[in-house]
């Protein structure tokens, strides 16, 4: 009985980090405020065909409470540093072309991964999962503004259920 006391402490640290994860949605970096702005404009940009190129909207605020929390949250990759193997650093963001085809979602819907060990370039071309430290820091880039920085510690295959 002792035993499995003393295995049980030793594991409860483990079970907590994992339960310290949060399972974030995009809409979950919107402050509560402004979700029924995007909820009437939809998330997504429509497109501007009139020769003009189209701009990102400003509009939107970080979730400051989200600073220094572990995260993990879907998403598009949109490889910015790295090599023909691994990618270490690269925009996370919520749907296909983001970014490259159509004007940058607003800065509260697009994350600054910087993957440390390097992501393997294989495992980008779906939606994954990316798992880390969540930060609310401005970035400025030539494809983006972005509102949040995530330290990457993992990749995880996308389930949808």
């Amino acid at each position: 009985m002792k035993r499995w006391l003393i295995a049980i402490i030793f594991c409860l640290p483990t079970l907590s980090n994992a339960e310290d994860v949060l399972t974030l949605d995009w809409i979950d970096l919107v402050p509560q405020q402004e979700r029924k702005l995007l909820d009437q404009k939809n998330m997504m940009p429509l497109l501007n065909h009139d020769g003009e190129v189209a701009k990102q909207s400003m509009i939107g605020a970080v979730r400051e409470e989200l600073n220094g929390s572990e995260v993990k949250i879907p998403g598009f990759v949109i490889p910015l540093e790295g090599d023909d193997k691994v990618v270490t650093e690269f925009l996370l963001v919520p749907y296909f072309g983001a970014c490259v085809h159509v004007p940058p979602p607003p800065p509260n819907q697009i994350i600054y991964v910087k993957f440390a060990k390097g992501a393997p370039i294989q495992q980008l071309w779906d939606v994954v999962y990316v798992v880390g430290r969540l930060k609310t820091q401005h970035i400025s880039h030539d494809m983006a503004e972005v509102g949040y920085l995530l330290e990457g510690t993992a990749l995880e295959e996308y389930d949808d259920m």
